[in-house]
């Protein structure tokens, strides 16, 4: 299984990137959103019971598309303290371990273009919920600063190209 990990700060377009890439190879798309927002229905975001049951559900999936040896799948993270480095360590490590590959691709924006997506209806009607002043706060607190994910490709500024161009550049690594 190759696991294309697309991760970057809020509002970068990881998920508009994702479906398009999605749509072109014809992989499926395990976006980040739909686990927190189930889990944010049971527990307080970062609480324990939160960050057990997410890493749960996302080892769960990762686990059965390598048994079920879906070729690609495509996943959307956005890194912040919440997650504790041994679980992406872990990820990476056992994807490996089974003969996977994962393919981690930040994308990027100016904080002008995500403070302006932020307040765009799309997410909201996407479920999330982050707007720019708690963005802001979080920005400054350092929470999007970890966990570290170590790429070997240059990111992609979603300034820069379109999503189309963003996710033809993508599939070229594949």
């Amino acid at each position: 299984m190759k696991l294309v990990f697309l991760y970057g700060r809020p509002a970068v377009g990881k998920l508009t990137v994702a479906r398009i890439l999605a749509e072109r190879i014809g992989a499926p798309l395990f976006h980040n959103h739909l686990t927190v927002n189930l889990v944010l229905s049971i527990y307080g975001f970062g609480t324990p019971g939160f960050v057990e049951l997410r890493e749960r559900i996302w080892m769960d999936v990762f686990r059965r598309v390598m048994a079920d040896k879906v070729p690609v799948l495509i996943f959307t993270f956005n890194p912040e303290d919440s997650v504790p480095q041994r679980f992406i360590d872990g990820l990476f490590g056992e994807v490996a371990a089974n003969g996977g590959q994962i393919i981690p691709v930040e994308l990027t924006a100016s904080e002008a273009t995500i403070e302006a997506r932020l307040g765009e209806q799309a997410r909201k009607r996407e479920g999330k919920t982050l707007d720019a002043h708690t963005y802001r706060v979080l920005r400054m607190r350092g929470t999007f600063e970890r966990p570290v994910i170590r790429s070997p490709h240059p990111p992609i500024d979603t300034d820069a190209l379109s999503p189309e161009q963003a996710a033809k550049r993508i599939g070229a690594l594949l």
